[in-house]
């Protein structure tokens, strides 16, 4: 299946929108694990305390999913693709006409992915934070060659892949990579892809949220805000003339609110707050329903439990979600937001319609080779070299400062 959704998932899509009682969208963490250790991700850390759920667990799971009328399901992580079962659990929910998508690092194999679009993944999300190969591999924890490994998976989904499945990289933008965005976005134009932004996210220890990293060099400092807004001004003119560009209008602009430590505005509309549990909730490895990848619920409701959609339709869950979601200062972890707004703005709602119902050869697939992603990766490299000849200089800082605190003696 493509990006088209099919009867089912429209019918849930449509009832969502109008009734905001039935979730559109879940995202499942299926597992802790993960073969990168990316500076801007802390849930790697915070899910580890809990086990997976089994596949036979994950089939209840769908089957209560679909109970409540739940749309599309990602499959995340950690990174999905290290659990071996994953074909299984993308056929469990697919078996229930959810529409699945999947997250995924980039490292995954090629047999690992026909195997998923064979029990019916539609869609897939992949890390794309830079075209630098060195400036990625630190971004991704110091991990050689993980850049080039993604270009490879990359070329495998668009080989695999319907020529019509939406596919997105999702970009983090930070301080490090921050003014090579543009070119990810060309990049993921001329391949067929999408690119959704995200505002790396940091918390304290006074203030511990799941998701957020600690590491205070992920903060934009006030020096840098003019030259995230023309940044970002970039992206938004980018978006307007064609490039393909995911994120809303009132997204981006919430962008330069949270880069600054401002409140985020996408949450008025629904006095404050965010819409979980009604429009989208999160469900942990041992498959327990979270708030969202930030807060879990004080209670233990299993998803997988034969009373789950019983829970969920009561006003002790809802009251519950709804006091944490409440406490919350407020994310842009792309999903969560973007289904408010496109569910309580009319323009965007407007305009998410006409995307999916599109296909045009901006939402089509080009069948590329690795070597042909690369070296249209260069040429766009080298129409803007100043962006990279300035990280690079960066980037050898790092690693000296890296093989200096190596090499120290322990005291």
């Amino acid at each position: 299946m493509g990006k088209m959704f099919n009867f089912w998932t429209k019918a849930r899509l449509a009832r969502s929108l109008l009734l905001k009682s039935h979730p559109i969208y879940v995202q499942y963490y299926i597992t802790a694990r993960c073969n990168l250790a990316c500076e801007q991700c802390n849930i790697i850390y915070s899910n580890a305390d809990v086990q997976e759920a089994s596949i036979d667990e994950v089939r209840k799971i769908a089957a209560n999913l679909a109970k409540i009328g739940v749309s599309v399901v990602l499959l995340t992580g950690g990174e999905p693709f290290v659990r071996k079962d994953l074909p299984e659990i993308v056929k469990a929910f697919s078996q229930q006409n959810i529409h699945v998508r999947m997250q995924t690092n980039g490292l995954a194999s090629k047999q690992s992915l026909q195997s998923c679009v064979e029990a019916g993944a539609n869609d897939i999300s992949i890390s794309l934070d830079s075209l630098q190969p060195d400036n990625q591999d630190i971004i991704n924890g110091d991990f050689p060659n993980s850049w080039k490994k993604a270009i490879h998976t990359i070329s495998f989904v668009n080989e695999l892949f319907p020529e019509d499945a939406f596919t997105v990289f999702g970009c983090v933008l930070a301080p490090r990579n921050f003014e090579q965005v543009p070119d990810v976005i060309k990049f993921a134009t001329e391949i067929g892809w999408w690119v959704s932004l995200v505002p790396a996210h940091t918390t304290n220890n006074n203030q511990p949220l799941n998701f957020r990293t600690y590491d205070p060099a992920l903060r934009f400092s006030k020096e840098l805000y003019p030259k995230v807004d023309a940044i970002l001004d970039k992206v938004h003119q980018m978006r307007e003339s064609g490039y393909n560009v995911y994120d809303s209008a009132p997204y981006l602009a919430d962008m330069r609110r949270l880069v600054r430590g401002e409140k985020v505005k996408w949450r008025d509309r629904n006095e404050g707050v965010c819409d979980s549990p009604n429009l989208y909730f999160a469900i942990v490895p041992n498959g327990n329903m979270a708030v969202c990848c930030d807060w879990r619920m004080g209670s233990e409701i299993s998803v997988a439990a034969p009373d789950f959609p019983e829970l969920y339709f009561s006003s002790q869950t809802y009251d519950e979600a709804q006091t944490i979601a409440a406490s919350c200062p407020g994310c842009l972890f792309g999903s969560f937001p973007e289904i408010t707004i496109s569910s309580r703005f009319f323009e965007p709602m407007f305009k998410r319609a006409l995307f999916f119902g599109k296909t045009d050869s901006r939402h089509k697939l080009k069948k590329l080779t690795a070597e042909e992603m690369f070296a249209i990766a260069e040429r766009i490299r080298a129409e803007s070299p100043h962006l990279y000849t300035s990280t690079l200089v960066e980037l050898k800082h790092h690693r000296r400062t890296k093989i200096a605190k190596s090499s120290e003696t322990p005291k």
